[in-house]
């Protein structure tokens, strides 16, 4: 009996990751083993950087806050204590764009906590 090979599902497997390669520089996106080896080390950075993402949108929104808040004389730690003792339950993201797009209700929300 002849040695049988899922030659279909081998092709559409190498035709996944070759459609992922698409775009590439040099023999990265046409040459298989080249291209397998890009394709995996761009996933394992994409993976990374989905978690990452969460991290740099913190640090942005924690700077433009404390922007904000030094504007009127006061530091993001004693603004965002004060916020807590007030019971005042804007997230970071919210604070951050009344910040940056809308002083006047951010300086509202300074005058309330002082």
């Amino acid at each position: 009996m002849p040695r049988s090979v899922n030659a279909v599902a081998s092709r559409a497997r190498r035709k996944k990751v070759m459609k992922h390669a698409k775009g590439y520089f040099g023999r990265r996106k046409n040459v298989w083993t080249v291209a397998k080896n890009a394709v995996e080390k761009a996933m394992q950075y994409s993976y990374r950087d989905r978690r990452a993402k969460k991290r740099t949108f913190r640090a942005l929104w924690i700077t433009r806050i404390n922007a904000g808040a030094r504007e009127h004389g006061m530091s993001y730690s004693k603004f965002m204590g004060h916020l807590k003792a007030n019971n005042i339950d804007l997230n970071r993201k919210v604070l951050a764009d009344l910040a940056m797009n809308h002083p006047e209700a951010f300086k509202a929300i300074v005058d309330k906590i002082k």
